[in-house]
């Protein structure tokens, strides 16, 4: 569904998950060199761990000697980096004490660093002798900072699983809302000393959130909203696909692993989520480790239509992404993070046994996610989804 959801922006760390939870706000899009015209793919991360354990200085739960006296981590936390070549992720830990909130809506400050639903502002910077020195930043050498204007166009609502009454309850361990499946961004960046424009209808951009008491293993992600019709020839300006999961925990308690996701085609939403029993959808995915691509694949189906989706994203221009639960465990060390996959998408009516094409896609600067927790095992148990009725 397309349905905008600013309450779901909100800070969500006020409750119980102030001491054992983790919130971010996350944007990618694209920039272009200023001199040379060049593409790059960016992104920024807004991230608060466990508010309130909060010290005067940003408690980091790498350090061996908070892990030896179990101490968890505290802090507020700007990840930002780019994919393609030479990709990197640059991180900056804040204490408590710099990060503040509005309480009705999204106004977040971190240091001197902004953000809200329509700008973003801020920096980054790491020595190479720092991250050398320092390995419980988990992060590379860099600088780079922005400021860039908003636009949301088309939101990806999961439905009552992030509603409300489940979020007071803290029932689920991951919840998630994609307020901008597809969003415009404009203004400025610098990379390491290089300035890329980034224009609004050209920025590929996408912006979305996580928050809870840990994260999912596995852990999957698929977003693009850089569309063109082959049956048409047609760049499809009102489309986006998004599509994310892995293995949702509900009060403790295990689901089977899950997607759940969608595509706004042209202005009607293809959706398919597991919590909705009625629409009948599933979702099935796989997803295959290589020497110079990774491939991703999901099948998608519900009671009237069908989705399948191919996707590949070179190795050597991705990350494998680095965060810390907020108990301080780093159990995600494979964790593939990519912003030029490329691929496509079939996507059917369904009447009966047969498959009408509705439309053939390609698909560009596709955001791209896998990994798995190191040598999980499933000490939870499994339920069906109707759990969940």
């Amino acid at each position: 569904m397309n349905k905008s959801d600013l309450k779901r922006d909100r800070f969500m760390l006020t409750g119980a998950l102030g001491k054992k939870g983790y919130d971010w706000w996350w944007h990618n899009f694209t920039g272009f060199h200023r001199k040379t015209g060049e593409a790059k793919t960016f992104f920024i991360e807004y991230f608060v761990c466990n508010p309130k354990l909060g010290q005067d200085y940003p408690v980091l739960g790498q350090l061996p000697e908070n892990q030896a006296a179990g101490i968890p981590p505290s802090y507020a936390m700007l990840k930002a980096g780019a994919w393609g070549k030479e990709p990197r992720q640059i991180h900056n830990f804040y204490p408590i004490s710099q990060f503040s909130y509005a309480k009705k809506q999204l106004d977040i400050k971190i240091g001197a660093n902004l953000l809200t639903e329509q700008r973003i502002k801020g920096r980054v910077k790491v020595t190479p002798e720092q991250a050398k020195d320092h390995p419980e930043y988990m992060c590379d050498p860099g600088e780079m900072s922005w400021n860039l204007s908003i636009h949301k166009k088309i939101a990806y609502y999961a439905g009552y699983g992030a509603s409300a009454p489940f979020r007071g309850l803290n029932a689920f361990e991951m919840f998630w809302h994609a307020e901008g499946i597809k969003t415009e961004y404009s203004g400025e960046v610098i990379l390491d000393g290089e300035a890329y424009d980034v224009i609004a209808d050209r920025s590929h951009g996408y912006a979305d959130k996580n928050w809870g008491a840990d994260f999912t293993s596995p852990w999957l992600w698929i977003s693009s909203c850089t569309m063109k019709s082959v049956v048409t020839g047609k760049m499809l300006t009102n489309s986006a696909v998004e599509f994310g999961g892995g293995r949702p925990k509900i009060w403790g308690m295990a689901l089977e692993r899950k997607l759940l996701g969608g595509l706004y085609y042209e202005g009607k939403m293809y959706d398919y989520n597991f919590s909705k029993l009625w629409s009948g959808s599933r979702v099935d995915f796989k997803f295959q480790e290589g020497n110079r691509y990774h491939t991703w694949k999901v099948k998608a189906q519900n009671r009237t239509s069908i989705l399948e989706l191919s996707l590949r994203c070179k190795v050597d221009e991705m990350i494998l992404m680095n965060y810390e639960a907020p108990n301080g465990e780093k159990l995600h060390n494979r964790l593939w993070n990519g912003g030029t996959g490329y691929g496509t998408i079939r996507l059917y009516q369904r009447k009966g046994d047969q498959k009408i094409l509705i439309d053939h896609i390609e698909m560009k600067n596709t955001r791209c996610e896998y990994g798995e927790y190191d040598g999980e095992k499933l000490t939870f148990p499994i339920v069906k989804e109707s759990f969940l009725v």
